[in-house]
């Protein structure tokens, strides 16, 4: 498998890992400023962007084993959603190697289940999971639509997400499939007390994906 990675910048090491169905080109916007101050890795996650795909990455141990050569020892890991995820899993694997964490509309756990209800209602998921399978454009079209769904500026938002994620070429079927079996699957709640990097948590208060109060779980 061959990873993509776009080097820019000067200073601290900063690893950014964009969220499901998207690439690094999503961070455009704010690429520029955040180079004047960090030596930025910005990476596409397997199958998605310019990265190439491979059977062999099908959860989240697979998408942290495959990204992890792109890490310098000592990175700060900046990381957005499913991105997010697999910085929590970088970190945890590396306590040493990774130097701090930026979580972005990131959750232990995506779903609603026993004792969390601070995620998305599993018959929601099970929809976007079906409609992949029938038409993947479409259901990353209304993937996007719903993050941007409680924005005061809901449009505009909508309109810089589809910009970004057209930029490249559409992510690979089987990526988009096993990013959802992770969102789907994965449970971090019990890892985190392991991960002992300073962290920033941020989170939007009218995000519908990722609610807030998953971000305040996450920090405490």
């Amino acid at each position: 498998m061959s990873l993509h990675v776009e080097v820019t910048g000067s200073g601290a090491d900063v690893v950014l890992l964009h969220g499901w169905a998207m690439h690094g080109g999503v961070w455009g916007p704010w690429l520029d400023g955040f180079a004047r101050h960090a030596r930025l890795h910005v990476v596409d996650l397997p199958g998605h962007g310019h990265s190439s795909w491979t059977e062999a990455v099908r959860d989240l141990p697979g998408f942290a084993s495959a990204v992890g050569p792109a890490v310098p020892h000592g990175a700060i890991l900046l990381g957005w959603s499913l991105g997010g995820m697999v910085a929590l899993e970088l970190a945890r694997r590396q306590p040493h190697g990774v130097a701090a964490l930026i979580l972005v509309a990131t959750t232990p756990k995506f779903v609603v289940g026993d004792g969390w209800q601070h995620g998305l209602h599993r018959d929601v998921f099970d929809g976007f999971a079906r409609d992949l399978a029938a038409d993947d454009r479409r259901t990353v079209q209304n993937f996007l639509a719903l993050q941007a769904r409680g924005d005061e500026r809901s449009q505009e938002a909508l309109r810089l997400l589809r910009r970004g994620v057209a930029a490249h070429d559409a992510a690979d079927p089987q990526a988009l499939a096993a990013g959802l079996s992770i969102l789907r699957k994965a449970d971090l709640r019990a890892d985190l007390p392991q991960i002992a990097q300073p962290s920033l948590v941020i989170a939007g208060d009218r995000d519908r994906l990722t609610p807030p109060d998953a971000g305040r779980m996450l920090a405490e």
